[in-house]
């Protein structure tokens, strides 16, 4: 089995042997054959532990036993405890969630903290398959067809070639003790059902069934790699660039034959759901303006695109802006000011991001704040004053579009609608002295 395991991290390149690994270790076969297996082949590792008090004495014998190993090992070890059902209450979602989420953000500040490589996760061949029948009943795309990864951005599992009964051969064959969970018995949870009722079945019917369906993964993760190219030659027809916005042409997609899968696969990494994306499609053909929503993103349906940004907290802009401000930073944009004699305006300076206007006209402080509902002003090149709900809708600006905009305001006139247009009545004439500049960065 040594031989094996340390061809494995050679053969996926998991990590090289001067790297420092920093190891995921509950006190259970699985995690404890893979600390020996560190320790013979000679890597650097140390090891990290949490008890989540779900079992109660049970849980601190198994902290007592990880605390033994790692003396016994002669290796560094980290200990935490986490009041895991206070945290799953709090954040309103399940135990197991709980406690992976408490870990993994454990590990991942210990191993940033003291420069470990990767965090090794002792998982095997039996939690591939268990994980893929989890993925189908769940539902899921050809991503949840390949199981858990070898090695995952700083996630690596240098046990995934070699299954459950080898690993609990080995410890026979080397005398090594280990902890039972008794958690693992109970049939309460999704995987032990499948552990303990499924893949007995599944033994009866083909005795060599763990072989049959690894060899399956590894062929998902072939047909998957040619999907995801298939997905990105769609997609670059797709997706549209648009100053860093994310936008769907519907055109291209009106085009595609099973819309609902590619646009599902286009939308995943937004959190989009599959009866999301067919609301979405269904809304194609209807008036622009309806959003969709996500637990992180929202989608809005606008004229000739699908326009996706994440969702983030409105800020209350308010600022006052002296007349000697050289600058100022927002959430939103950074705007620089600048006063200057008169004269006239080159090529550079005739753009929407920046503002031309009368200095003497203007009353300071100036005030930028975010438009609201019943704002007005005269847009440059005009006489009458327009409502900026109506100059919005003529310049066919987006509702996402709309929810940042700020303007900039000399008493109770805007002058000018950042990034868009000034106030025609603050416009410089020849009779101007000095200009105020203001420029969007």
């Amino acid at each position: 089995m040594l031989k094996e395991f340390v061809d494995f991290v050679k053969n996926e390149k998991l990590f090289l042997k001067k790297e420092n690994i920093l190891l995921a270790v509950s006190g259970g076969a699985d995690s404890v054959v893979m600390c020996h297996l560190f320790k013979v082949a000679g890597f650097r590792f140390a090891i990290a532990h949490c008890n989540f008090k779900l079992r109660g004495e049970e849980s601190n014998n198994d902290e007592e036993f990880v605390k033994e190993l790692a003396k016994k090992l002669n290796v560094t070890l980290y200990t935490t405890t986490f009041d895991t059902q206070i945290y799953a209450q709090k954040e309103g979602i399940s135990i197991q969630m709980a406690a992976r989420n408490l870990r993994y953000q454990w590990f991942e500040e210990i191993r940033n903290k003291y420069n470990y490589s990767y965090i090794a996760l002792a998982q095997h061949k039996d939690d591939v398959i268990e994980t893929l029948f989890i993925n189908l009943l769940r539902g899921t795309g050809i991503s949840g067809l390949h199981g858990i990864l070898f090695k995952n951005n700083l996630l690596i599992r240098p046990l995934l070639f070699t299954f459950k009964e080898q690993i609990l051969n080995y410890c026979t064959e080397n005398r090594i003790k280990f902890r039972d969970d008794s958690s693992n018995a109970s049939i309460k949870y999704i995987r032990n059902k499948i552990r303990h009722q499924i893949m007995p079945v599944l033994k009866e019917i083909n005795p060599s069934y763990k072989d049959t369906i690894i060899k399956d993964i590894e062929h998902f993760k072939f047909v998957e790699k040619v999907y995801n190219d298939h997905l990105k030659d769609v997609g670059n027809m797709v997706f549209k660039k648009n100053n860093g916005k994310i936008l769907l042409s519907i055109n291209e997609i009106e085009k595609l034959n099973d819309k609902t899968n590619y646009v599902y696969e286009f939308l995943k990494p937004f959190n989009f759901g599959y009866s999301t994306v067919e609301d979405i499609l269904n809304s194609l053909n209807k008036s622009s303006g309806i959003v969709f929503y996500s637990s992180t993103h929202r989608l809005l349906k606008d004229r000739k695109y699908l326009v996706v940004e994440a969702t983030t907290p409105v800020d209350n802009i308010h600022l006052l802006i002296s007349e000697n401000a050289k600058k100022i930073e927002t959430s939103k944009c950074s705007i620089k000011f600048k006063v200057s004699k008169f004269k006239e305006i080159t090529a550079e300076l005739k753009n929407h991001s920046t503002a031309i206007l009368d200095f003497d006209k203007l009353k300071f402080p100036l005030l930028l704040r975010k438009w609201e509902k019943g704002d007005w002003f005269v847009p440059f090149g005009m006489n009458n004053k327009k409502k900026l709900s109506d100059f919005f809708i003529d310049q066919k600006i987006t509702l996402f579009e709309k929810e940042n905009i700020l303007v900039l305001c000399s008493g109770n006139d805007i002058v000018w609608i950042v990034g868009h247009r000034i106030n025609n009545f603050y416009k410089i004439v020849p009779e101007t002295k000095k200009m105020y500049i203001a420029q969007v960065l």
